[in-house]
């Protein structure tokens, strides 16, 4: 690939995927020149935060990996600085990479936007190209066969994200029940909901809502909010 403007492939590792609560633990970052020069950068972070179980089987990084490694916020100049005005690059980099990327540099001050920059994604190139499946997957990537799909399948990717429920109206982030529909979707714990807005609570309750969704939000109205699943 011969490229006319600087290139910034990124890969991020991070306690889950969910956009707008998980936190980064990893990132690479390798950009290369017109002229052909590279670079690299790339570093652990300390998320502030558990990691769970499931993504260190993953990922391989573990709380005790990340314990002294620097906070987002004292590497974000540094990250944000070797990026540059570059066009970027990497898998599924514009759904979560840099959504998430741009979160982080939000929550520190920093405005991080990508508009003028070409985006190459290699997940839309292989959905192009490819069948969408964990198969095709694996055996375009890694030249595995049908034998070796159990290793992959034995990680429900899904469960990164912790419904509480059947109908994913409730999910259970870093022992906080969040709901995932209304104003305050992902935004705001339902324990925090009852105290500064009952009243949007009695709105779902007045509201063509089903009996689940119902029977959780009057439950946390009266002070019994359900456990955290283990």
């Amino acid at each position: 690939m011969k490229i006319k403007k600087t290139l910034v492939i990124l890969d991020l590792e991070s306690t889950g995927i969910w956009i707008e609560k998980d936190k980064i633990i990893e990132i690479a970052l390798i950009k290369y020149t017109p002229e052909g020069a590279k670079e690299t950068f790339h570093t652990r972070v300390n998320p502030g935060i558990p990691i769970p179980k499931i993504v260190t089987d993953l990922t391989g990084i573990a709380a005790k990996d990340v314990k002294d490694a620097p906070v987002f916020r004292e590497i974000a100049n540094k990250v944000f600085e070797f990026i540059g005005k570059a066009d970027l690059g990497g898998f599924n980099v514009e759904r979560f990479d840099l959504q998430l990327l741009k979160r982080e540099f939000q929550e520190v001050g920093i405005r991080f936007e990508w508009d003028d920059c070409k985006v190459y994604d290699a997940q839309k190139v292989f959905h192009l190209n490819e069948k969408r499946d964990l198969s095709a997957a694996y055996q375009f990537y890694c030249g595995g066969g049908r034998d070796d799909l159990p290793v992959l399948e034995q990680f429900e990717y899904e469960s990164l994200l912790n419904f509480h429920d059947e109908e994913r109206k409730f999910c259970w982030w870093n022992g906080k029940l969040f709901p995932m529909f209304g104003k305050y979707a992902r935004k705001t714990p339902l324990d925090e909901i009852v105290k500064s807005d009952p009243g949007y609570l009695h709105w779902v309750l007045a509201k063509d809502f089903s009996d689940n969704v119902k029977s959780v939000v009057q439950a946390a109205l009266i002070g019994n909010l359900p456990a955290p699943k283990s």
